[in-house]
């Protein structure tokens, strides 16, 4: 039976290198696999998902507009990076892909954003996976990094602002919830 899976984690923990690991698995296999990043994620270039261990593969994109049901031929496996940005919408038909068509998702992303509050995505995500994991990172005290952290230009943590400001770890780093808190 296929599932609806969100493996997420605090930034810089490996969620596209695994993506892509995964892609890879299957097609070594001769399955054909539809990979999908977020539109308005451009760190890299629109359509890409690339790993800070430097593999790098061009993906379609989806956005506000996206409708997964329509969109997905008969492929073996779905993998989606910056499930976070999906729309609960979005969601819904990720899990009705799984369950009802018989194609495994594979959603990869944040839980939670630098304030430590839910993207609507990953609330979905996590309501309705059927399977959870969580990828592991640390904190730069050690611990378990559980939480992120915006930081500015000098490396001062912001604690206001937009939710959604795309970069990498020139503007986010990864934190556990003591450090979280007190930091």
């Amino acid at each position: 039976m296929a599932k609806l899976y969100f493996r997420y984690s605090a930034m810089n923990a490996g969620k596209s290198t695994a993506l892509l690991q995964v892609a890879h698995n299957y097609e070594e296999q001769g399955q054909t696999v539809l990979l999908y990043t977020a539109a308005i994620d451009s760190r890299y270039g629109v359509g890409q998902v690339t790993s800070r261990l430097g593999p790098q593969r061009e993906v379609a994109v989806f956005d506000a507009a996206t409708d997964f049901l329509a969109a997905i031929p008969k492929v073996a496996c779905v993998l989606v990076d910056e499930a976070q940005f999906l729309s609960a919408a979005q969601v819904r038909q990720l899990h009705q892909l799984a369950q009802v068509k018989g194609v495994p998702v594979i959603c990869y992303g944040l839980r939670s954003d630098f304030m430590g509050e839910p993207f609507p995505g990953s609330a979905y995500l996590l309501a309705l996976a059927d399977d959870l994991e969580e990828l592991k990172n640390i904190c730069s005290c050690g611990k378990k990094a559980t939480m992120n952290i915006r930081v500015d230009a000098d490396g001062k943590r912001l604690r206001q602002g937009e939710q959604i400001s795309i970069g990498g770890n020139e503007r986010y780093r990864q934190a556990c919830g003591r450090c979280f808190y007190t930091g």
